[in-house]
């Protein structure tokens, strides 16, 4: 399979079930029935056979095109005969709904570290079931750095539509965020979503900055984060060849959305309750900076309608769409001498900047609320 696998230019792509209790059997059948999808990638099924059957009886019978070898004539199914190991109820959390989910993803990141396949789409997962089965980390993206031995740059990156969103801080207490908001994280969580725009098919993507504290920070009168932290970032980011601006009033900011392909935010809810305002259907996460490309549904397992054959696959869609459009990407710098960089986009970029862009960064905006 090694052999086959390496062979082949097109984007290599590994799917999971996700939870098996919940939705993403269901939604992943759906996608895989999607024909068009076998002209993107060649996709390989992370799960057994007799999987594959339930879930398409999941979704109301559509019929999925099975290969022996991944390509335009179907998918492949990796089935190493382990389902039975793993007895599940559906709309229950368990532990053995975890240990599912961690075997096939650790069977991606194998593939994924063997150079067979380019990116992984899992469907949704169970939080409660992945700490049942021994989860420490606080999230998935900390469990995947860990697997893969990665200490650099990690964030989630959310995506609605054609904007993206990054953060500094994540799955922490609102009481701790205040304290991890300084130059360097401001900094890295603005190279890295400049970085994966890039990666997602935009030459200069364009980012935009949240503040941190209301009003801006008001001059330093509700908090100094914006003054001694986030502008001196953006200015850093700006030096490098980053088209980046701010910090906005994270009130407003997302109105003048259409004049950034990325913004990054401070915290967890403060971009996510706009994103999921401006399009909770097709959501997307990316597990950003990892050497693989993996992205999921930015939705949860919704036990509530599991069996239902009603849940939506418009955001495994759109997950399996962005995991392609950035394996592709990271192929062809691979395959191509004339291909142009990141590092040359980011010298471009500086030169543009120079040019054209001011170089006030710090952005006051006063308010009455």
């Amino acid at each position: 399979m090694v052999q086959q696998l390496r062979q082949t230019r097109r984007p290599r792509v590994a799917v999971t079930f996700g939870d098996p209790a919940g939705i993403g059997p269901e939604l992943i059948a759906k996608v895989l029935s999607n024909r068009q999808n076998l002209e993107k990638a060649d996709i390989f099924v992370l799960g057994d056979r007799s999987e594959l059957q339930s879930a398409i009886q999941a979704a109301d019978g559509v019929e999925v095109p099975v290969a022996d070898k991944a390509g335009p004539q179907g998918v492949q199914v990796l089935d190493d005969g382990t389902a039975p190991s793993y007895e599940t109820v559906l709309s229950e959390v368990s532990k053995e709904a975890g240990e599912r989910c961690f075997h096939q993803l650790r069977r991606g990141l194998d593939l994924a570290k063997a150079g067979d396949i380019d990116a992984i789409v899992f469907a949704p997962l169970n939080k409660t079931s992945l700490h049942l089965a021994g989860m420490t980390e606080e999230d998935e993206l900390r469990w995947f750095a860990k697997q893969l031995n990665y200490t650099g740059t990690t964030s989630e990156i959310n995506i609605a539509g054609p904007l993206w969103t990054g953060r500094v801080t994540s799955h922490v207490g609102l009481e701790k965020v205040a304290g991890m908001i300084n130059k360097e994280s401001t900094l890295k969580a603005i190279e890295l979503l400049h970085q994966l725009r890039w990666e997602s098919g935009i030459e200069s993507p364009r980012l935009g900055v949240c503040a941190l504290n209301p009003h801006n920070g008001e001059n330093g009168n509700f908090g100094r984060q914006e003054i001694d932290s986030i502008a001196p970032a953006v200015k850093a980011a700006r030096a490098k060849g980053i088209n980046v601006e701010g910090p906005f009033p994270c009130d407003t900011i997302f109105l003048k959305r259409d004049k950034y392909d990325g913004i990054v935010t401070m915290y967890h809810d403060q971009g996510q309750i706009a994103l999921k305002l401006l399009s909770f259907v097709g959501g997307v996460t990316v597990q950003g900076g990892l050497p693989v490309v993996i992205s999921t549904p930015a939705h949860g397992t919704a036990f509530d309608i599991v069996g239902k054959n009603i849940a939506s696959p418009v955001s495994t869609q759109c997950a399996f769409d962005v995991a392609v459009q950035m394996a592709t990407r990271r192929l062809e710098k691979q395959l191509s001498s004339k291909s142009v960089g990141y590092a040359e986009c980011l010298e471009i970029g500086k030169a543009s900047l120079e040019k054209v862009l001011p170089h006030t960064t710090t952005t006051e905006v006063p308010s009455c609320c």
